[in-house]
This record gives C-alpha cells, sequence and structure tokens, in this order.
C-alpha cells in the first residue's frame, strides 16, 4: 500500500496503472531520472516568474500592489493542483502551469517577508533545498525508511495541521483568532517547528511514492505528476520555514 501526506500523491495512484499495456501505449514508463528532470523545469519555472513577481512589487518606497499576484498566484495554483490531482493524464501540460502560476505567489510573498525581515528568503531557500537534500540522501542511504506506521503517523499529523489551518481560516471571517500557534511566543514557534518537521517528513513519502511509481512501469505522464507531487511539498516547506523565521526575527 502506498501512503503520502501530499494529498497529490495518495496511495490510489497507481492502483488502476499497469505496467505492460499502459506502457507501450503511451509510448515509455516512468523512470527516476525522468522524474528528476521534470522536477528541476517546474522549479526553473517557478523561479522564473517568482523573480518577475518579486521585481513587480518591490520598490524603495516598499511593496507595490502585490495582491494581484498573491491572490492570484495563490487560488490559480489551487484551481491547477486540484485539476492535475484529479486528472493525472493531463499533468504534462497543468504541472507546468502550476509551477508558473504558483511562482507569482511566492515571488510576492517573498518579497512581503523580505520587506519587513531583510535576509530571511535566503534563510528559507537554504533551509528548503538543504531539508530537501539532507532527507534524500537519508531515504536513499536507508537512514529513513517509509514504513507503514511511519506514513500512517505523517498522514495523520498532517490532516492535522491542515484542519487547524482550516479553522484557522473559516475563523477569521468571524473576527476569531486561534490564540498563541500563531504568534512569536514559545507555543507560536514550537507549532512552527512542528509543522516543519511533518512538512520535511512529506518528502520521504513523496520520495517513496515516486520510487514505487518507477518501480511499477507506471507510464511516462506520471514523471510530471510526481514532480508536481514533489513541487507542492516544497512550496509547503518553503512557506513554513518562512513563518517559522519570521516569529524567530520579531521576538
Amino acid at each position: 500500500m502506498i501512503r503520502s501526506g501530499n494529498p497529490a500523491l495518495k496511495e490510489s495512484t497507481f492502483l488502476d496503472l499497469g505496467s505492460g499495456t499502459v506502457v507501450s501505449r503511451d509510448g515509455g514508463a516512468m523512470t527516476l531520472n525522468g522524474t528528476v528532470n521534470k522536477t528541476g523545469v517546474l522549479l526553473l519555472l517557478c523561479v522564473l516568474t517568482a523573480a518577475f513577481a518579486w521585481n513587480q512589487v518591490s520598490s524603495e518606497a516598499g511593496i507595490v500592489n502585490a495582491g494581484p499576484y498573491v491572490w492570484g498566484g495563490a487560488i490559480g495554483g489551487l484551481i491547477l493542483a486540484l485539476i492535475t490531482t484529479f486528472k493525472k493524464t493531463w499533468a504534462p501540460i497543468t504541472a507546468p502551469m502550476y509551477a508558473l502560476v504558483e511562482g507569482f505567489f511566492l515571488g510576492a510573498i517573498s518579497a512581503m517577508f523580505e520587506l519587513r525581515f531583510p535576509g530571511i528568503v535566503f534563510q528559507a531557500v537554504l533551509l528548503t533545498f538543504g531539508t530537501l537534500f539532507a532527507l534524500l540522501f537519508a531515504y536513499r542511504s536507508g537512514l529513513i525508511k517509509a514504513t507503514e506506521n511511519f506514513k500512517l503517523g505523517v498522514v495523520a499529523a498532517t490532516g492535522g495541521i491542515f484542519l487547524v489551518y482550516l479553522a484557522t481560516i473559516v475563523l477569521g471571517f468571524f473576527g476569531i483568532n486561534i490564540p498563541m500557534i500563531h504568534e512569536n511566543g514559545l507555543v507560536g514557534i514550537a507549532f512552527s517547528l512542528f509543522v516543519v518537521v511533518i512538512a520535511a517528513l512529506n518528502l520521504v513519502l513523496d520520495f517513496d511514492f515516486i520510487e514505487n511509481g518507477v518501480e511499477q512501469g507506471a507510464p511516462k505522464y506520471m514523471e510530471w505528476y510526481g514532480a508536481f507531487g514533489l513541487m507542492v511539498t516544497l512550496v509547503w516547506l518553503y512557506i513554513e520555514f518562512l513563518r517559522l523565521l519570521s516569529k524567530l526575527q520579531s521576538r
């Protein structure tokens, strides 16, 4: 059974994918190198639009007109993520589109954080990719194994975090704030540390998911889908590092 805390990479994804017929019909099988290459493409596309959004909203006077990039990128990214999740065969088209749109959101948000906390974006980027490569090494070397209990624990924790964030959004419409966890006190910092750890552990589940897809001979388009799923986790991890660092620096 394949589990992933990332909703884009869930256990049912490969259940209907055989190795022989599907591979021959789609002209090839999913490979690890192909997935890595496509992940690189998505990251490059995301960086390009992020840099554009950063330049558009940053000025000597502060942040200018960031709203369209933040909300357009967030809503557009969510829509494209849902489409990709439910229409996996569209991933070669929707995954690059997701990366481009998400880049606008990340660029604008990063510029806003950087204005308030100079240097925070560089730190968050280093931590994000440092975590990625550290966990990839740990996974490939066998230091961390994606056992069923490990997967179940990460999935449960991820679901709990999602419910907390959902409650925060819903209560926010009524002017109610969940105390402490979103503040820069010890409880808020501890909460952010916990979320960062869970987001990072989702990378291990994503590695395992992709490896299983390669072993099962998933069709070629699943390289784009696997890269998309990994991109979703990286975006989440980066945002959580920004939140954690901002809490630490505002104390």
